[in-house]
């Protein structure tokens, strides 16, 4: 599929499989991985490095913004329509200077901290991810969930502004499921002469995102 905003062939990693939008707007594709067999959906816009594992889902309307920073996630990524990932941000309560319409040489103060996600996140709709999170293998959101940077717990659901516990979330047959997806994956790989299962852009594979 055709894109109408930049060439797919410019993309650092595309992965088997995997399917972007004809409306999805990447800035800098050359600094964006996409790994096998995910999707990102129409009209996500994405401004920052990014690394995406593999059979993630990036819904419609999603925008993952900070110029300088990396967003990176392991597999089975689920981000749902309307959600705002953040690598970098004013300061809204002290000063800063830093805009990208204002000339570099007089910038000054913001936050631009790397945004991690382990394997098996779920993100629910409208969630807005702040500068600097790391959040755990399972960890999902309910609707508009605001997740600042702190401590969570792995497979645990959380919502609200002040981003709180909910409950815990079941997980083996989550992983089990995923494990057993993994290893056909490999399967076909191997049939159809790919030992890594990969295509595209770099020589290089991609380091994998630890969990």
């Amino acid at each position: 599929m055709d894109n109408l905003f930049f060439d797919l062939n410019r993309l650092k990693y595309l992965g088997v499989g995997a399917i972007v939008g004809k409306a999805v707007r990447i800035r800098s594709p050359e600094r964006v991985v996409i790994g096998d067999y995910s999707i990102i959906d129409d009209f996500t816009y994405i401004s920052c490095a990014m690394e995406l594992g593999r059979y993630c889902h990036v819904a419609p309307s999603v925008t993952i913004s900070g110029g300088a920073g990396l967003f990176r996630t392991g597999d089975f990524i689920g981000i749902a329509a309307g959600c705002t990932v953040h690598v970098a941000s004013s300061d809204y309560l002290g000063a800063s200077f830093e805009l990208p319409s204002i000339p570099e040489e007089y910038r000054f103060g913001g936050a631009c901290e790397d945004v991690a996600f382990a394997d098996h996140v779920l993100l629910g709709s409208h969630s807005v991810v702040l500068p600097g999170v790391q959040l755990p293998e399972g960890f999902a959101s309910a609707a508009q969930t605001v997740i600042r940077k702190k401590e969570y717990e792995p497979w645990c659901l959380y919502g609200g502004i002040d981003g709180r516990k909910i409950y815990s979330r079941p997980s083996q047959a989550v992983k089990a499921q995923a494990a057993r997806l993994l290893e056909s994956g490999r399967a076909l790989a191997r049939e159809e002469n790919q030992p890594d299962g990969r295509r595209k852009t770099d020589e290089r594979s991609p380091d994998r995102p630890s969990s």
